[in-house]
């Protein structure tokens, strides 16, 4: 195994036994639900930089895989959403993560009488080979482990994650990006990057390993401020601005054109007429905002009419598109 992998290791087995609220500053609130309580350990245990649960992924009783553990609070979450044995799946290469978050699932069942620990199955594997089988998992997720890999580690766990998705089934993702050039000294730093800080790379970059690896369908769901380095504390002459990215990656087919990729870009026809028609399976009603993908809106742009208007990039995209 590669050395930074086995420091990231040792990183979170570190924070396995003593909790470090500041290994990860989450930018998300912690999910408030009817019947849902949270153990403190769990939030104090939060190692992500956003949240991979969203109520649309996980309706009719989904299975559910997470990759990394943490203290298993997002596993806590899920298990909301998918109340059956094995409904959710645990996956770390640490153990010590594993019993800690075994240990903080008996507490979660003390203070929530609709949970019972046989929801969540943990499993130790590493995302790289994931004991799961193929073509079983309704949703996938992991919250700031990806960006920790180097670009070939990373191409094999999004594989990983690919393989054992259904059709149509949905990756969801959390992860710092950079959309600055990252110092190579910083880059080269194997606690940086296991801290979650200097293997971030550009969002468009990210994007298209998602797209390489086969996803037809991209939801950017939110992008967020998260870090900043310094010159003062890093090894960098430039103040260098990483954002949390939020990211549904769904295993469609992928279109003959290209995969369709949503980052909150908008269509408005205002026209004479009741409605547009693209004649390429988009229709506009007048006046109606309708969700495109940034395929589509450049695809209209194109058109050069005066009676469409299409909005910048949100980064916030929460379904109801044209594809």
């Amino acid at each position: 195994m590669e050395t930074y992998l086995e420091t990231t290791k040792d990183v979170y087995r570190e924070a396995a036994l003593v909790p470090d609220v500041g290994l990860c500053c989450t930018t998300n609130p912690i999910w408030e639900l009817p019947g849902l309580s949270i153990p403190k350990i769990m939030q104090q245990m939060n190692y992500g930089c956003g949240s991979t649960v969203h109520a649309r992924d996980l309706t009719h009783d989904p299975n559910i895989l997470y990759v990394g553990v943490g203290g298993g609070m997002e596993l806590l979450q899920f298990s909301y959403f998918s109340r059956k044995p094995g409904g959710v799946v645990g996956v770390d290469v640490v153990d010590e993560m594993l019993e800690a978050s075994a240990k903080n699932f008996v507490e979660a069942e003390e203070q929530n009488s609709w949970f019972n620990r046989d929801f969540v199955t943990l499993k130790k594997g590493d995302a790289l080979n994931l004991p799961v089988e193929d073509s079983t998992i309704d949703v996938a997720a992991q919250n700031c482990l990806f960006n920790i890999f180097h670009a070939e580690d990373l191409r094999r766990a999004l594989q990983e994650m690919y393989r054992v998705l259904k059709p149509h089934g949905r990756l969801v993702m959390s992860d710092p990006i950079c959309n600055q050039p990252m110092p190579e000294a910083l880059r080269q730093d194997e606690r940086l990057r296991a801290l979650c800080l200097s293997g971030s790379i550009p969002m468009a970059d990210y994007i298209k390993m998602l797209t390489d690896v086969g996803f037809g369908t991209i939801e950017v769901r939110a992008k967020r401020p998260y870090r900043i380095l310094d010159p003062k504390n890093y090894a960098t002459d430039d103040l260098i601005y990483i954002e949390s990215l939020e990211v549904a990656a769904i295993k469609d087919p992928m279109p003959e054109d290209g995969p369709c990729v949503f980052t909150g870009k908008a269509a408005i026809y205002y026209g004479d007429a009741e409605y547009f028609d693209d004649e390429k399976g988009h229709i506009l009603m007048k006046n109606q905002p309708l969700a495109v993908c940034d395929k589509t809106a450049q695809a209209i742009a194109a058109l050069g009419r005066d009676d469409v208007f299409i909005s910048e990039s949100t980064f916030h995209y929460d379904g109801g598109g044209c594809c």
